[in-house]
């Protein structure tokens, strides 16, 4: 029963103490206020039209929130999406009621776009079997020998929304594929930037690679992704666990260290 109830309590807390969400439930939350207002002086035709695009904005917004709860991996992708998908219902929706109310949503989810960033998810990554290093650490590790054969490693950065997203899918994927062959490591290019470079990542505007994963054998680089050569695209593969098992063979290194291998 404690569980239970505590994990509402996290919900919130979360929602409370990140100004991420917190500033996003209130600009939302601004808008019932403001339409509650609004309506009292607003003729009874456009108080009708705009009813009934908010049950069309109402049906719309939870198909589609439905649709991406099944598609999508992991809760940061989720919430992302659902938070655009409810931003740009209520800029449409204030276009019925009057123009300067949308032009001051469009200026609010602006400012909370430059000065708030969604919190990547943690928790894992403190108690999940990925070790944080730093590039002085990975070098080490790669040049000197380590107990583990196979390093995978994430290079990411608080900053990239990509990163972010996929911030769940690199612990959990260490907490099942992690052995004695097989080790997972992370390195945060947003705390070494002179990083990137050393390791052939680009991590500037629209040709960013973030996040890159590289696996390392005996030292030497075996697989990365994305590839040296790739160039972004707005809509590239997204970054889940089964992608990533998938792409580097985790399944198998995990039957050989089983065999014995």
């Amino acid at each position: 029963m404690d569980k239970k109830q505590s994990k509402p309590m996290e919900l919130l807390n979360t929602m409370v103490s990140e100004p991420y969400y917190l500033l996003h439930f209130l600009a939302f939350f601004s808008y019932f206020v403001l339409r509650t207002s609004v309506v009292q002086v607003l003729n009874t035709q456009i108080t009708d039209r705009l009813l009934h695009r908010e049950i069309q904005a109402a049906l719309a917004f939870g198909l589609l929130t439905a649709i991406k709860i099944v598609r999508e991996e992991t809760w940061e992708g989720y919430i992302a999406d659902t938070i655009f998908f409810a931003k740009i219902f209520v800029i449409g929706l204030t276009l019925i009621v009057d123009y300067h109310l949308t032009l001051w949503y469009i200026v609010v989810f602006t400012v909370i776009y430059i000065f708030t960033q969604q919190p990547a998810f943690q928790k894992l990554v403190l108690s999940g079997a990925s070790s944080k290093l730093t590039p002085l650490q990975l070098e080490s590790l790669l040049t000197e020998g380590s107990t583990s054969r196979l390093w995978l490693v994430e290079f990411r950065a608080a900053y990239s929304p990509a990163c972010i997203r996929s911030s769940r899918c690199f612990p959990e994927l260490s907490i099942t594929y992690s052995n004695k062959n097989l080790s997972f490591g992370i390195v945060d290019l947003g705390l070494f930037p002179n990083a990137a470079g050393y390791f052939g990542i680009s991590v500037s505007g629209s040709m960013s690679q973030l996040p890159t994963y590289v696996l390392f054998s005996h030292g030497a680089e075996v697989a990365r992704y994305p590839e040296l050569d790739f160039q972004a695209k707005p809509f590239g593969p997204p970054i889940t666990k089964r992608f990533l098992s998938g792409y580097f063979k985790l399944d198998r290194h995990l039957l050989e260290y089983i065999n014995g291998k």
